[in-house]
């Protein structure tokens, strides 16, 4: 008898139709793919399917092809320009955009934003996170020092599909001083669109949580 097998395309598709949760008994295949993309959407892979309830809302809400997907954005005062202007591109596409700051221009500290994001991935309250900074390596510093986050600055389109097909990066890093606009949104399009290549790469990332997780002595 053959073995059920839920695919990435699965999960978009239970997505469409409404569902929270895919059922998955003991002989089902889940790829790799699918457990990402089921899990940047909130929906949950277990039990009984069913359909969303009008009154119960996820935290973070279920995204058809990225659109409805909540995602953290921030900037110190030398990514601010660049963060408006990705904001109004983001929730034009459909995007659901939480804004942690910073509001203007005036000086400020690229960890507290930067941190204000990771915070927001990591309790899964946003499912990707984007941060501007003058050049984007700082705020990937601080990033990373959050349990579960996996930031990625990248300069150019292929690094932005390579840090997630390869990576699973779960935030955006960029330079508002060292990008310019067309080309930062250009490097958001591809990486919002690439999915987790999951396979030999599912395994690499489990061992960068397991370094995350020991205790130096």
């Amino acid at each position: 008898m053959s073995r059920k097998l839920i695919t990435e395309q699965s999960v978009l598709d239970a997505a469409k139709r409404g569902e929270v949760s895919i059922s998955v008994s003991d002989d089902t295949i889940v790829t790799a793919a699918a457990k990402d993309r089921a899990a940047s959407m909130g929906i949950t892979l277990g039990g009984k399917s069913g359909k969303k309830e009008p009154s119960v809302m996820p935290a973070v809400p279920v995204a058809v092809s990225g659109k409805g997907e909540t995602i953290a954005l921030g900037s110190d005062h030398g990514g601010f320009q660049m963060k408006q202007q990705l904001k109004s591109s983001l929730e034009s596409s459909g995007f659901n955009v939480v804004d942690v700051g910073t509001y203007s221009e005036e000086s400020c500290d690229y960890p507290d934003f930067a941190y204000a994001v990771a915070r927001l991935v990591s309790l899964g309250e946003a499912s990707r996170g984007i941060m501007v900074d003058s050049v984007g390596i700082a705020s990937a510093i601080v990033a990373n020092k959050v349990r579960g986050i996996r930031a990625a600055c990248c300069t150019d389109e292929f690094m932005a599909r390579s840090s997630r097909e390869h990576n699973n990066a779960n935030i955006l890093t960029l330079g508002g001083k060292t990008l310019g606009i067309e080309t930062a949104k250009g490097i958001l399009k591809i990486w919002l669109e690439t999915p987790f290549g999951g396979g030999r790469h599912q395994k690499r990332i489990e061992k960068i949580a397991d370094i995350e997780n020991r205790s130096i002595s």
